[in-house]
């Protein structure tokens, strides 16, 4: 496919600054641009607001207010739902453990998922013949 899903799929990865990360609010309103196949302009015409203010929250330069991301989220044609939930300490443990992991454990686990990734599935494999 190329073009604007090849630039949807890198908006979280590729940081802004040296080793940072697009904020969320950054990363949101790229994504939805993306996906909405919009160029800035065009979301700025459709919010009814200067391009250099899409350009602006997109590169981190300035934080939008709630109110207005999910207006600019909107004209982009997304609605973004928030809900509360109870912490989860989930990845803070995972990544405790994986920060007591000596060099060789790592370098095993990625040996180990590395064959996982290339085993192939039983359903795929020719059941063995009987020998009588």
């Amino acid at each position: 496919m190329g073009g604007i899903f090849e630039s949807y799929d890198c908006v979280m990865t590729q940081p802004h600054g040296p080793d940072a990360l697009p904020s969320p609010s950054s990363a949101l309103l790229q994504l939805a641009r993306l996906k909405a196949g919009t160029s800035q302009r065009e979301l700025a015409e459709r919010a009814g607001v200067p391009v250099t203010m899409i350009s602006a929250y997109e590169r981190d330069q300035r934080q939008p207010t709630l109110s207005t991301l999910l207006r600019l989220l909107h004209a982009a044609g997304f609605d973004l739902r928030l809900h509360l939930a109870a912490y989860d300490p989930h990845d803070d443990i995972l990544a405790g453990l994986e920060a007591d992991r000596s060099e060789s454990e790592r370098l095993r686990r990625d040996q180990q998922l590395q064959a996982w990734r290339q085993a192939t599935p039983a359903e795929d494999v020719a059941p063995a013949e009987d020998v009588a």
